[in-house]
C-alpha cells in the first residue's frame, strides 16, 4: 500500500502528510510506501517516506510529466522562494516556472528528494517503527534502491513515463538507472555532468570526505542524533574538500588570487579570502545537512556502477531508447567531459555530447542555466 499527497488539480490516490488546498506550487508534500522495499546490497527497508515538491499541472493523459533529480546535497525545493523548511531559494531558479524552459504553463515538474536524504525522506535521521531513529545502522543505498523508491512515487502519481527525466551529478546518476531500469517509462533522457560509473578518483575523493567526517569524535558509528551534538567539524572538513573539486582553478584565481581576507594577516594566523570562502559554505552546510545522510549519499555515488550485473557498462548503456543528450562542463575536474562522451557514444540513438562553457567547474550545472534550458528545450521541442 502508498499514498501520497495530491496536486489538488489532479484526482490521485489518498492523501498524507501535510498538504493543504490552497497550498502554492512547490510546497513539499510525501509520497510513502508501506510494503518493504528490497535493497541491492542486501536487506530492506521496511517502510519509506520520500519528500516531493511539484510544479505545474499534470494533464489528462499523464503524459507532461518531467522528472528532476538533485544532486547531493540539494533537495525537493528546485524551484521557489526560501520559506520554512527551505533557507534558500530553489537550487534550479530560472529553469522551473511560467515561460521558462521546463515550462511549468505546459509540463507537470515533479522533484524528490532522495532516499537516504535528509530533507523529508527516509534516511538516517528517520525514526524507525520503534521510535529509534537509524543513524549507523541505516543500510547502504545504491541508485537502483534510490530509483526503486521513486519509481513508487510515480506509480502513486499515475505517471506511467516521464516525458524527460533529468539530473546532473548525483541527480544525473539516478536519471541514467531510470533509462537503463525503466526504458519504457522514460520518453526523453538529459544527463549533466555525470557518469556511467564512479571512477577511482571520484572514489578518492569521496573517500577522503567520508573519513573527514568519521573521525570527528562526535561521529559515534553514526549514532548521534539524540546526544545533543554531531559530527559537525567533520561535515565542515569534508565539505571544504568537496567544494574544491566543484569549481574550477581558474575562478578561485580569478575570484580570489592570493588576497587576504579583509584585515586579517595570513603569516599571523589570518585566513586568505579563498580559505574564509570555504569556511562559509561549510558553515553553511553543517547548518542545513544531515552528517549521516552525507555518509550514506557518498556511499551510494561511490557504488554507481549502471553495469553491474548487466554485463557491463556498454552493455547498458544498449539497453537505453529514451531520446537522449548528454553534456559536460568545460571546466569540470571532478567529473570531467571524457565521461560524458563515453555516455554519448554508448546509448543508441544520442546526440552528439555537448560542452558547456563554464568557469565554475563542476557547479556549471547548476549556474548556467540558460545553456541548460537550451538543451531541455531541445529535447521537449
Amino acid at each position: 500500500m502508498s499514498t501520497v499527497t495530491p496536486p489538488s488539480e489532479v484526482p490521485l490516490p489518498p492523501v498524507s502528510g501535510a498538504w493543504r488546498e490552497g497550498d502554492p506550487a512547490g510546497w513539499r508534500r510525501w509520497y510513502t510506501r508501506e510494503t518493504p522495499l528490497g535493497l541491492e546490497a542486501g536487506g530492506e527497508l521496511p517502510a519509506v517516506r520520500l519528500a516531493f515538491e511539484t510544479w505545474g499541472t499534470l494533464a489528462p493523459d499523464r503524459a507532461n510529466a518531467v522528472l528532476v533529480l538533485h544532486a547531493l546535497t540539494g533537495d525537493s525545493h528546485a524551484a521557489g522562494p526560501a520559506g520554512p523548511g527551505h533557507p534558500t531559494p530553489g537550487w534550479w531558479e530560472g529553469l522551473i516556472g511560467p515561460g521558462l524552459a521546463l515550462d511549468t504553463d505546459r509540463q507537470f515538474v515533479v522533484a524528490p528528494n532522495v532516499l537516504g536524504g535528509c530533507q523529508g525522506s527516509t534516511g538516517p535521521s528517520s525514526r524507525r517503527a520503534d521510535g529509534r531513529r537509524w543513524g549507523g545502522d541505516f543500510p547502504y543505498l545504491t541508485p537502483r534502491d534510490q530509483v526503486a523508491a521513486e519509481v513508487g512515487l510515480a506509480d502513486a502519481l499515475g505517471v506511467a513515463r516521464w516525458a524527460l527525466v533529468i539530473g546532473g551529478s548525483m541527480g544525473g546518476m539516478r536519471a541514467l538507472e531510470w533509462a537503463v531500469t525503466h526504458p519504457e517509462r522514460t520518453d526523453a533522457l538529459l544527463l549533466l555532468a555525470t557518469t556511467a560509473a564512479a571512477s577511482a578518483e571520484q572514489i578518492a575523493w569521496a573517500s577522503v570526505q567520508l573519513q573527514a567526517i568519521r573521525a570527528d569524535p562526535d561521529w559515534r558509528g553514526g549514532h548521534y542524533h539524540d546526544t545533543g551534538r554531531g559530527p559537525h567539524g567533520g561535515l565542515s572538513l569534508a565539505r571544504r574538500v568537496a567544494h574544491v573539486t566543484y569549481r574550477s582553478e581558474y575562478e578561485l584565481a580569478a575570484r580570489f588570487g592570493r588576497a587576504a581576507q579583509g584585515t586579517e594577516d595570513p603569516w599571523l594566523g589570518g585566513r586568505y579570502q579563498v580559505e574564509s570562502y570555504l569556511d562559509h559554505h561549510a558553515a553553511k552546510l553543517a547548518r542545513r545537512f544531515d552528517a549521516g545522510s552525507y555518509v550514506v549519499l557518498t556511499e551510494a555515488m561511490n557504488g554507481h556502477d549502471v553495469g553491474r550485473g548487466r554485463g557491463g557498462v556498454r552493455a547498458a548503456l544498449r539497453r537505453v531508447t529514451a531520446r537522449t543528450l548528454v553534456a559536460g562542463i568545460d571546466s569540470d575536474r571532478l567529473y570531467p567531459p571524457a565521461q560524458q562522451a563515453e555516455l554519448a557514444a554508448g546509448i543508441p540513438g544520442a546526440d552528439r555530447p555537448r560542452v558547456l562553457g563554464s568557469p565554475y567547474g563542476h557547479d556549471g550545472f547548476l549556474i548556467e542555466v540558460e545553456q541548460v534550458g537550451e538543451l531541455v528545450a531541445e529535447l521537449l521541442r
